[in-house]
């Protein structure tokens, strides 16, 4: 990998980041995780990360209004959302206020590494997409 790439996660349910966290580190990301949407947004006014990764339905704050906070602060920062309560609206909101990509849950972590992947790829990091492992064989 050419390029280290900081990744901060958000979702409200602790199993999303404890699944995701070692699945991206293992191809070289360094991941924050979030299960308080205030405390990640605190953090994303302390450091700028090249990828967002946020659930849209959080109590506190929902993804699409992490989503206008990352694109206002730092509009090269990559932002995919995550549901389970996809539609396509939704998604159709998400792309339109800038969202990089939008995945429905459930998915596994290879789905995720693979937007990823896609997402380094815009931003000149290369190599994630050699180490990510092809999609399905990941638990």
């Amino acid at each position: 990998m050419q390029g280290k790439l900081n990744v901060l996660l958000i979702d409200d349910e602790p199993i999303v980041g404890k699944r995701l966290q070692p699945a991206l580190s293992k191809v070289g990301c360094d991941v924050e995780i979030f299960t308080d949407p205030l405390a990640a947004v605190a953090r994303l006014n302390e450091k700028t990360f090249d990828i967002v990764v946020a659930d849209i339905r959080m109590e506190q704050l929902d993804g699409i209004e992490i989503l206008e906070r990352v694109i206002a602060k730092s509009p090269r920062t990559k932002v995919i959302m995550i549901t389970g309560y996809a539609t396509l609206e939704m998604a159709r909101e998400a792309q339109a206020k800038g969202a990089f990509d939008f995945i429905a849950k459930p998915f596994t972590p290879g789905d995720l590494r693979e937007v990823i992947a896609k997402a380094a790829d815009s931003l000149g990091i290369k190599g994630i997409r050699e180490e990510a492992q092809p999609r399905g064989t990941q638990p």
